[in-house]
């Protein structure tokens, strides 16, 4: 958390390395658009340790294959170019640089992966969607067992309360459409059906991809919900701005939907283990979502004010610009390049037959190379460690306290994250933006994230069998 809170508060090292610090990478750059990035902060470091060699190294071969060969592909291919390509861009491909190619063209091929990569999740969950309809209707009719009859570790909350619960939500959602979006009945009502529907649809395919191989298709299935909805919303009338929040509150909420009940179904399975009642599991998770709902939102807009989410310096939030990325073309009736969402899909399509993870894959292929290249390195110091001694036990024991230090990397650069970005709304910045973008504080980012990194595997080596 110190060394994060070092970096955003006082920037006395960049946040980024490039290899444009040196002539060679400058010119590698310049001439083939071939440039290596890496964040050097410790939260997606310790993130990739947690996540493990296997999907770390997925999620980067994307990020190569987007950065090393498509980029430089696009450049080759369309630098002789006299006219700029593509809707609302207007710089000649020749003038990009290999950031612009990435951000006009490349990452619109992995939009269209992850969509397909969801895509793909709902038709494999097609089985549990409809056992999952069938399971809600015995209970509401009396098809199943009384709750007495049911074991204490078996035990939900009546179907009748969830059923309450959703007609709740769903008065609440369909008066925010009303009064705060839209104030056109029709227009809040086809809103609300979309909500309802697909949150239920992709809700239990996430459910599903979280309790058997612990990733959740969040992204995914997000994406399809933006591209679905805004169809619908400009098939009856509902365009431009108007259109474009309807559809981010659609998506916002389905997203919400998915994540919850990929966290949860994590909450359960370990509470399985532990013998725990799935009822009061589920009482309790109201609360904690309420507290949550009340101190994220006010986070997410001191970050805005701070720091944005787009233009230079901004926070990464390559999801949420996504989003927008979908949206736009559709609301304003400008052309989308659908050409390349297509040529994404068919390389998720691709990926699954060859048993590669898709949605991993083409993650990585959208999101920027310098947040993929320090997860690979997570996963790599997670495998070194846990592969050091014949005693699998003492691996083991190596593996977990690795886990625990990189679980306190991702909450301190989180909190110490919020704390730096209170102190610059309340007008504290002590950061010599000339020092913090020249190259020499690139180097000595370098430098400290080796120590990082150093420290993390010498620590994790130091555990022992029991501790």
């Amino acid at each position: 958390g110190v060394y994060d809170f070092i970096i955003a508060t006082f920037g006395w090292w960049s946040e980024v390395f490039s290899s444009r610090v040196i002539s060679l990478g400058q010119q590698l750059a310049d001439k083939t658009k071939l440039v290596f990035k890496m964040n050097v902060g410790t939260a997606v470091m310790g993130l990739g340790y947690i996540v493990g060699l296997k999907y770390s190294a997925i999620i980067a071969a994307g990020s190569f294959v987007s950065w090393y060969v498509l980029i430089p592909v696009v450049y080759y291919v369309g630098g002789s170019a006299t006219l700029p390509l593509g809707a609302n861009i207007t710089k000649l491909i020749g003038d990009m640089s290999a950031e612009e190619i990435f951000r006009n063209y490349v990452r619109h091929i992995g939009i269209g992966g992850i969509a397909m990569a969801g895509i793909i999740g709902i038709i494999r969950s097609s089985k549990i969607i409809s056992s999952a309809f069938s399971l809600a209707a015995k209970e509401i009719f009396g098809g199943v067992k009384s709750a007495n009859d049911t074991l204490r570790t078996q035990k939900d909350l009546p179907m009748i309360v969830i059923v309450g619960g959703i007609v709740i939500t769903a008065v609440l959602i369909f008066f925010f459409f009303l009064f705060g979006v839209v104030n056109n009945i029709t227009y809040a009502f086809i809103g609300l059906l979309i909500v309802l529907i697909i949150s239920f649809l992709f809700t239990t395919v996430a459910a599903n991809a979280i309790a058997i191989v612990g990733t959740n298709p969040v992204s995914g299935m997000t994406l399809m919900t933006l591209i679905i909805s805004s169809i619908i919303l400009v098939s009856v009338g509902l365009k431009g701005e108007a259109g474009m929040v309807a559809a981010l509150i659609i998506g916002g909420a389905v997203c919400t939907a998915l994540s919850m009940s990929g966290g949860f179904i994590t909450d359960l399975k370990i509470g399985y283990w532990l013998g725990s009642s799935p009822y009061k599991q589920q009482t309790w998770k109201f609360l904690g979502t309420l507290v949550s709902a009340a101190t994220v939102g006010w986070v997410i807009l001191i970050l805005n004010e701070t720091y944005g989410f787009s233009g230079e310096g901004a926070l990464v939030a390559p999801q949420a610009n996504a989003m927008a990325a979908v949206i736009k073309p559709l609301m304003a009736n400008q052309p989308a390049p659908w050409l390349l969402y297509v040529a994404g899909a068919l390389f998720a399509l691709i990926l699954t037959m060859l048993k590669i993870p898709a949605l991993a894959f083409a993650l990585g292929m959208y999101i920027p190379l310098e947040l993929n290249t320090p997860l690979l390195v997570g996963g790599l110091i997670a495998h070194f460690v846990s592969t050091r001694s014949k005693d699998e036990k003492l691996n083991t024991a190596r593996r977990e306290r690795g886990t625990l230090i990189a679980s306190g990397f991702i909450a301190g650069g989180a909190l110490m994250g919020v704390i730096s970005a209170i102190l610059r709304y309340s007008g504290f910045n002590w950061v010599n933006n000339a020092w913090f973008e020249s190259h020499s504080a690139e180097l000595l980012a370098l430098v400290m994230f080796a120590i990082i990194c150093a420290y993390m595997i010498w620590d994790s080596l130091r555990a022992k069998i029991g501790e």
